[in-house]
């Protein structure tokens, strides 16, 4: 599907979808707490589809009724032989991972090719070290073994989908074990809204210090609530402002641990002057960044080495659609420069290249421009109202 924009100035009230980070954090430790818990609020994009499908493939039962879920985990980790649908979901890949590892028998794990190019070294390494089974093919993993409670070392400049997914695994597992993340440690909030999530169900999770996360043994218990608004897409909403749009974005909670809560920040020393900016604790906002920057003043971006492993290089995706427009950016090791730019439409169709973040990124520019993408359908991985608010708020695009 192919999205065309006229230029336009957005204008309006919106409120910011539910958070897909913490929507699986909440899910699986539902399951976990063994109790029945209802979750309100709960916005079914491709990932969280992802996620609730693997929870039902290993024996928890899943009740959809509007934007409520409820999760009966009586079931949860009974299932024989199962196999897990990941579909695209990094998260969902790399958090269920370990708890397949605490089953004691074979689970398959399926995905998208692009999905299973993305690293799992991590996990690959501990199979190897604990003689577990560990087969990775173009469109799936297999893995065998019983994980035990314990220590663990991981290294803390990789995702850390890798150490959320250990939490949850000690967690389900019941006593006490120790994370040891090896510096540098990037991505530390995530790590939080993990464990804060957990927290609601009773978990004792804890950094005992800088780089160790204890998991205690405790009594988990049911929570029901409602997810909280996610900044990392309501940031493409507002980044419309730095164009001249009037856009007032609600159901954000003001205290919230996400990371990618620094946009505002960052969008003000975009907007003011020519910034430096690290990027290795909210990656996902790289593409926004890069397109305000693009627009406004320039910037210089640190910690982009982790964008290459997201839906697409997002570095690469980036650059190569902003030449397109006749702009580009600038490489460097870790580092990606966006100069200032004079982006025109001319008249070539941009690729969303299958990235639900590059998709919106570009729209935020052709809004501006105007222009076409080619790939729109890319947003219902983790917003599928996506285009649906922005034309409410005024953008003309056509979906055909």
């Amino acid at each position: 599907m192919t999205a065309t924009f006229k230029p336009c100035i957005l204008q309006g009230t919106a409120d910011a979808p539910p958070s897909k980070s913490m929507a699986h954090r909440y899910l699986i430790g539902a399951a976990l707490s063994g109790e029945k818990c209802v979750l309100s609020g709960v916005d079914y994009s491709e990932d969280i589809l992802a996620s609730m499908d693997c929870l039902q493939a290993l024996g928890a039962r899943i009740t959809v009724q509007g934007n409520e879920v409820t999760v009966d985990p009586a079931g949860f980790m009974q299932a024989e032989k199962p196999v897990l649908e990941c579909r695209e979901s990094g998260s969902t890949l790399r958090f269920f991972i370990p708890l397949a590892l605490c089953l004691g028998q074979s689970v398959v794990l399926q995905g998208s090719r692009r999905l299973l190019e993305r690293p799992l070294d991590v996990y690959e390494q501990i199979c190897r070290e604990n003689g577990f089974a560990f087969e990775k093919k173009a469109d799936s993993v297999t893995v065998c073994g019983k994980l035990k409670s314990g220590g663990y070392r991981v290294r803390g400049d990789i995702s850390s989908q890798f150490i959320t997914g250990l939490i949850f695994s000690m967690v389900y597992l019941g006593k006490e074990a120790v994370i040891e993340i090896i510096p540098p440690f990037e991505s530390r909030s995530y790590i939080d809204l993990t464990i804060s999530a957990l927290r609601s169900f009773g978990a004792d999770v804890r950094f005992s210090d800088e780089y160790k996360i204890e998991v205690k043994t405790a009594k988990l218990h049911a929570y029901s609530g409602r997810i909280e608004g996610d900044y990392s897409n309501a940031a493409f909403l507002e980044a419309f402002n730095l164009l001249g749009a009037k856009v007032a974005v609600g159901n954000l909670n003001p205290d919230s641990l996400q990371g990618d809560r620094v946009y505002r920040e960052y969008f003000r020393q975009i907007a003011e002057g020519v910034p430096t900016l690290d990027i290795s604790d909210c990656p996902d906002l790289g593409p926004v960044l890069f397109a305000a920057a693009a627009m406004k003043n320039g910037a210089v971006f640190t910690g982009t080495d982790r964008l290459k492993a997201k839906e697409s290089d997002r570095g690469a995706a980036m650059h190569e659609e902003l030449q397109k427009l006749g702009g580009g950016l600038v490489f460097g090791e870790n580092m990606i420069t966006v100069p200032k730019q004079n982006l025109q439409d001319r008249g070539e169709v941009l690729d969303g290249h299958n990235d639900h973040r590059i998709v919106m990124a570009l729209s935020v520019i052709l809004c501006q421009t105007g222009g076409c993408i080619a790939g729109e359908e890319a947003v219902r991985k983790s917003y599928p109202g996506f285009f649906d608010e922005i034309k409410r708020l005024g953008a003309e695009v056509k979906i055909k």
